[in-house]
């Protein structure tokens, strides 16, 4: 059975925060600087009483009303975030509540910015295993709780945001064809929040220590981007017996300007589409594949039978990417 997207949806924040704002936070990042070193040139806060739930339930509501279902039809809530409300209950959860989907099963995955692939890929054996079933695949970070505005390196890269769709079955010859997932446990060190788990719980040592806040290796993260994900996106296309040149458009995880240029480059995408929502809404973690593609699609610019190649990559280190075509 083919298994699709019916309907995409996606909510920023109302507080859009320009380079200029930024650099009332973080000093030492000078506009231009940021502009040019990322061709990010404004992000989304949320706001004091907005929490992950929050942001992740409007994008649901905008999914749904696409798709032409009630939230009460969804079987199944499967959210990816590393900044949900709490360490428990699953923000799913609240989602669900927020929302009335009462028959739906929920929980979380956290792949960080590769998250929503994840999650799309569970949705679809979740759909394969039971036809007829309905998935809301939600990815939603408030990166701005946890910046370490002192650090222009990663401060300036991240804001706030939620993606979601509704899957489920479409005719055959459309919809997902094929998904890699993988994971590079050994470079896990070049993204992470140190402090708030069972390994180092929090306490009033570690919040004096800054240890819950994001960190991120950048050039590792650069390097790894670069020497990882072209072969891997190569060899799902190899895979489905496709080429870079048949891919209509490029759907990427948001990370920074400069990478996705030289990664479209890597990867033979030049002859497509490559979306990006990067300028006005910076990083949105595992949220930027989603939002980006709700983006597109609302845009008029995916027309039916197009080739999609969506592709997150992040902490973990980890990688998703999932062939799809539209309808």
């Amino acid at each position: 059975m083919a298994v699709g997207i019916l309907g995409t949806g996606s909510y920023l924040p109302a507080r859009v925060v320009t380079n200029v704002d930024l650099n009332a936070l973080v000093p030492d990042a000078d506009p231009e600087w940021v502009a040019r070193k990322t061709l990010i040139e404004a992000r989304r806060f949320a706001a004091p009483e907005e929490a992950a739930s929050d942001l992740a339930a409007e994008a649901a509501r905008a999914a749904l009303a696409q798709a032409g279902v009630a939230a009460a039809e969804i079987d199944y809530i499967v959210l990816s975030t590393s900044t949900g409300d709490s360490p428990q209950p699953p923000t799913s959860n609240l989602v669900q509540n927020q929302i009335g989907a009462t028959r739906a099963a929920c929980f979380d995955v956290n792949a960080v910015c590769s998250g929503w692939v994840f999650a799309l890929s569970v949705a679809n054996g979740l759909v394969a295993a039971n036809p007829g079933a309905l998935v809301l695949v939600i990815a939603t970070d408030i990166y701005s709780r946890i910046l370490d505005f002192s650090d222009r390196r990663t401060a300036v890269l991240f804001g706030d945001g939620a993606g979601a769709a509704v899957v489920g079955a479409v005719p055959e010859g459309y919809g997902i064809l094929d998904l890699d997932l993988s994971s590079k446990g050994e470079s896990s060190d070049l993204i992470y929040v140190k402090a708030g788990g069972s390994r180092l719980p929090a306490s009033a040592e570690t919040v004096a220590n800054g240890d819950h806040y994001f960190r991120m290796n950048g050039r590792g993260v650069r390097d790894f981007v670069a020497t990882e994900v072209p072969p891997a996106l190569e060899a799902l296309l190899t895979r489905a017996s496709l080429k870079a040149t048949d891919v209509d458009h490029f759907v990427p995880h948001q990370a920074n300007g400069i990478m996705l240029r030289e990664l479209v480059t890597a990867a033979g995408f030049e002859n497509a589409q490559t979306h990006l929502t990067l300028q006005q809404y910076g990083n949105v973690g595992s949220a930027s594949v989603p939002v980006t593609l709700d983006h597109a699609n609302r845009s008029g610019a995916l027309k039916r039978g197009d080739l999609l190649l969506l592709a997150g990559f992040g902490g973990g280190m980890s990688m998703g990417a999932c062939l799809l075509r539209w309808t």
